[in-house]
């Protein structure tokens, strides 16, 4: 039998890690990308209950299938209760009025692409431990990114407890971004040597990363007011005497509309020098955070004038929102890429 060198081997799990690593953090971007399908969509009550649809492992497709007798009308009640509702209009005849097919399946393939998330987040976990030693950043790394996960399963349970409340939606995507940070870490961390040595100028590499810094401070400003403005959407999608083609003219009327939209002039400021930094201070060819940075900040751009002067179309606000996420991935990755770090990985 064939004995693989220690050095080999170390090599293979290494790429066995990255590959969990680069799977963890894309099962997070997609599914960022299909919960902001679910809010815009309204589908977030779907499923009243958790971890179960309707009482079922299997969501029922049809009002008919549903077994009503089975389910736990006090839970119910009780929930109604915490909402401001009046508990005894919970009944079996109001929840099979509730009851919408769409909702239910787009809320139960949002839970269904959570199960990637969790299972890469445990196997990044578990290969960790051989590196707890030489590179124990990365084990921590590793268990705040799986505890991040199972937290935020647990917030996705308060948020359809909570009925929606928009405190708790901010959360449960903040959550979400603070783990896309520690994904993107370990995937530097253990990636290819950094950056940093393609510049010739060390004070160049050091400005270039300041800048990078200013921007992701700016970038993360952004993206909390964007989920407030987000948050004002979706209390006029509830108000249906305020139609889609309302908003507009009513956010205008927001300041922490017209801030959130005016930042977004400073972003493509900022990205702008940060690429003409690069482009001029280096001697290799762009790389891929580079691109995405640049990238997505000239489509977001795009997709904010459309909003603004157009229309906000439901895809539009999907796109907004998972492009966001992976701006902040990138630009960390960016500013990572800069920072010298220890080969022992």
């Amino acid at each position: 039998m064939r004995r693989i060198p220690v050095h080999g081997a170390a090599a293979m799990g290494k790429n066995w890690f990255q590959f969990c690593a680069k799977a963890s953090l894309v099962s997070v971007l997609v599914l960022i990308f299909v919960g902001a399908i679910v809010r815009v969509t309204g589908a977030g009550m779907g499923c009243p209950d958790w971890p179960t649809c309707w009482g079922c492992l299997i969501p029922p497709t049809a009002v008919e299938e549903v077994e009503f007798k089975k389910l736990d009308i006090a839970k119910f009640q009780r929930k109604a209760e915490r909402l401001g509702r009046d508990p005894q209009t919970i009944t079996i005849e109001s929840l099979r009025a509730e009851f919408n097919p769409r909702h239910v399946w787009t809320e139960f393939i949002n839970r269904l692409f959570s199960l990637p998330v969790g299972l890469f987040s445990l196997l990044t976990f578990v290969l960790s431990f051989r590196k707890r030693r030489e590179a124990p950043i990365v084990f921590i790394g590793s268990f705040a990114a799986l505890f991040l996960v199972l937290l935020n399963a647990w917030m996705g349970a308060r948020v359809v407890y909570s009925g929606l409340a928009p405190g708790v939606l901010t959360a449960h995507m903040a959550l979400a971004f603070l783990l896309i940070l520690v994904q993107t870490f370990l995937i530097w961390r253990t990636g290819s040597v950094s950056e940093c040595q393609k510049f010739s100028d060390d004070r160049q590499r050091k400005q270039l990363r300041k800048w990078l810094m200013v921007l992701f401070v700016v970038v993360l400003a952004e993206g909390v007011m964007g989920s407030q403005v987000r948050e004002l959407t979706d209390a006029m999608s509830k108000h249906l005497s305020v139609s889609r083609t309302e908003w507009g003219g009513a956010l205008e009327r927001s300041w922490l509309y017209l801030t959130h939209r005016s930042f977004s002039w400073l972003i493509v400021i900022l990205a702008g020098y940060a690429w003409w930094s690069g482009r001029k201070y280096r001697f290799s060819p762009m790389n891929l955070s580079e691109m995405l940075v640049l990238g997505i900040v000239m489509a977001q751009m795009v997709l904010g004038v459309v909003m603004s002067q157009i229309h906000i179309y439901g895809w539009v606000q999907v796109l907004h929102v998972g492009l966001a996420a992976l701006l902040v991935s990138s630009n960390f990755f960016w500013i990572l890429s800069l920072s010298r770090k220890p080969q022992n990985v």
